[in-house]
């Protein structure tokens, strides 16, 4: 679930020259694309709504919110199924990375509930789980069953303060074995397993396998260009697309401004936009101070909605602890350019490479450390995400 963000420096003093009035021009206010995270548990009359103001809080890769959710009759229920649309082919050939996205969702969903005083019944996969590729049949059913007193999740607490950390970490503060047993400690059985590396050693090495599968991606010409297509430049194009990979800020809007970073540009491998994009999160990789890795027993679709679970859980964790967090998913991708990256994370890590789609297999790979609290990403907001019930 990576993005690309970069802060390119290149360009900025030719923007600068333009005249101080170009600031006004250049300012960056993305409150219409956060408007979903202030709108959260704000009362919406019904408490399927109330914990779904929550659960499109949730992330996923590429930032495609690939969820949508049909109200049922009886007020207790509700349908999730995919926004086909919303799948990312070329980088996600395998809609693994979406269902984990969807998994988060309903976690999340499943802790805004037991707020109000539900339990979820979630019945996974109802009609069938789709492979290769996710289809129009359900993700899930679920139910809100009244559960007085129900188990309320400490982790809640921390939704709307989680962040996808993509600054570069405090190379001053390491990460202790103990801060990352406390993040397995919130892991139930079926979440899948948590390992981690806090030494330099396995540190150096894990950079380098995701320097190296960094490169291939951005080298990879079918998933380079879908992310060049999901890239939102500056506040326009976010406020009106809140989903994909957002570049916004001052610095941002000024670049686009003076044509040094667009959509073309970064299609360009030889070109300032692409060539600081590469360095900056290099960069941030570079500044790992620990690494962490989730793997389950197998691969089957209800594995990868557990193993969204047990990521978003970890992340909530850490949030709670003060420590950023970020993953690091390209060589977990199944396009065919990662293919020997791939083979080595999982031959790093211990884990065997998967042969088929019941295989044991590494569902995300995260960077550790302390760094500066970003903004909220975008979302869209619910109602965008409501479908008719026999849609």
């Amino acid at each position: 679930m990576a993005t690309r963000r970069a802060i390119l420096w290149t360009g900025v003093g030719g923007v600068a020259l333009m005249g101080a009035g170009l600031g006004a021009l250049l300012h960056s206010d993305l409150s219409e694309a956060r408007a979903p995270w202030r709108a959260a548990g704000t009362g919406f009359g019904d408490k399927r709504l109330d914990a779904l103001s929550y659960a499109v809080l949730a992330p996923s890769p590429h930032n495609m919110q690939p969820w949508l959710i049909a109200l049922d009759d009886d007020d207790n229920a509700l349908t999730l199924y995919c926004d086909l649309d919303r799948r990312l082919p070329e980088t996600d050939p395998q809609d693994r990375q979406i269902v984990i996205g969807l998994g988060a969702f309903l976690e999340i969903m499943r802790q805004a509930a037991a707020e109000q005083g539900y339990a979820l019944e979630v019945d996974a996969f109802p009609q069938g789980e789709a492979a290769p590729r996710l289809d129009q049949r359900p993700v899930a059913t679920v139910r809100f069953v009244k559960d007085e007193p129900a188990a309320k999740d400490p982790l809640f607490a921390h939704i709307l303060t989680r962040r996808t950390s993509r600054v570069p970490f405090d190379q001053g503060r390491p990460v202790s074995a103990d801060i990352l047993k406390a993040l397995d400690s919130v892991l139930r059985p079926e979440d899948g397993e948590f390992e981690w590396a806090n030494d330099a050693e396995n540190i150096s090495e894990l950079k380098r396998i995701c320097r190296d599968g960094w490169i291939a991606e951005v080298g990879a010409p079918g998933p380079h260009r879908e992310s060049t297509r999901l890239t939102r430049i500056g506040e326009k194009e976010i406020n009106a697309a809140p989903d994909g990979i957002s570049l916004a800020g001052p610095v941002m809007e000024g670049l686009h401004f003076a044509g040094v970073l667009t959509r073309e540009k970064m299609s360009d491998p030889d070109s300032v936009a692409n060539v600081e994009t590469i360095n900056f999160y290099n960069g941030l990789i570079d500044s790992a101070m620990a690494f962490g890795w989730l793997s389950t027993a197998g691969n089957s679709r209800t594995d990868q909605l557990r193993a969204g679970a047990g990521w978003v859980r970890l992340h909530l964790a850490a949030t709670q602890r003060g420590l950023s967090m970020q993953p690091l998913s390209q060589v977990l991708q199944e396009f065919p350019e990662m293919a020997e990256y791939y083979e080595e994370i999982h031959d790093f890590t211990g884990i065997r490479a998967p042969q088929g789609p019941r295989d044991g297999r590494l569902q995300g790979l995260f960077r550790f450390g302390y760094g500066a609290t970003p903004a909220p990403a975008p979302r869209w907001p619910l109602e965008t995400r409501l479908i008719a019930a026999d849609a």
